[in-house]
């Protein structure tokens, strides 16, 4: 497996590398946003996770979250920073960051959060490789919607087709959309969500899991500012619906 960190403070990058090749990763360190740039697009060898800083010379890291999107949109990509502010995690999720966690740190945390998310996305990742070879199941492609308006939701590509445009999701985005899905109808808490989908512990607050709702609905609904799929249940979460013309709302939708 291999992993980019990006880090400008060498005695931190240094020991990161080193610890996370105890474990057996491969890894390349990157002082800068341009040098990691540099890497995903003239490696041979993909990446199979990013750790990044924010505080970075001239590319900030989230200018370098978004230019990496650009190039690999479904590579997990964890922001390891020392802003520990609401709005700077907001921001981070925004650009397309996976997970948030705040210096100092714990290594063991690190480590098990690495694996975690290399392993949820590692086997999609295979899937798609092979996906020329084998077919896919009809299992993994939901369809949701109706008319111009049907959302086809791709698991193992990560691709949403929505209004005649195709999407690629991150993983948490995915992860997240797989989530409401499978559990259709039902209202879920915030609390639920981050235990479900996150599944450890994290800096990913109520807020980013409202950041994350908000980057699906300007994939799925055919009005994001009137969400008629996920829809807000106030004071508690959220709610899915694939058909919301069969369903009453009874005023919780937002």
């Amino acid at each position: 497996m291999r992993i980019l960190i990006v880090e400008d403070e060498e005695a931190l990058g240094s020991g990161l590398k080193y610890n996370f090749e105890q474990e057996g990763y491969e890894v390349v360190l990157a002082g800068d946003g341009q040098t990691a740039l540099d890497h995903f697009e003239h490696d041979k060898q993909p990446f199979d996770l990013v750790i990044m800083d924010l505080m970075l010379p001239g590319m900030s890291g989230y200018e370098a979250c978004e230019a990496i999107r650009v190039i690999d949109n479904d590579v997990p990509i964890l922001v390891l920073s020392a802003r520990t502010l609401s709005e700077d995690k907001a921001q981070a999720f925004d650009c397309g960051t996976d997970q948030y966690m705040t210096k100092p740190f714990v290594l063991p945390e690190l480590l098990a959060r690495v694996r975690n998310l290399i392993e949820r996305h590692g086997s999609a990742r295979r899937r798609r490789a092979d996906g020329n070879a084998t077919a896919r199941s009809k299992s993994t492609v939901f369809r949701f919607g109706i008319g111009e308006n049907e959302v086809v939701v791709d698991f193992e590509t990560f691709e949403v087709s929505s209004a005649g445009k195709m999407h690629q999701l991150t993983t948490m985005e995915l992860d997240l959309l797989r989530y409401f899905i499978e559990n259709e109808g039902k209202v879920l808490s915030r609390g639920e969500i981050l235990e479900h989908v996150w599944r450890e512990p994290s800096d990913v607050t109520t807020r980013s899991i409202d950041n994350f709702v908000m980057r699906l609905r300007k994939v799925i609904e055919p009005n994001p500012s009137e969400p008629s799929h996920i829809v807000s249940v106030r004071g508690t979460g959220y709610r899915f619906l694939a058909k919301p013309e069969a369903a009453n709302p009874n005023g919780n939708t937002s």
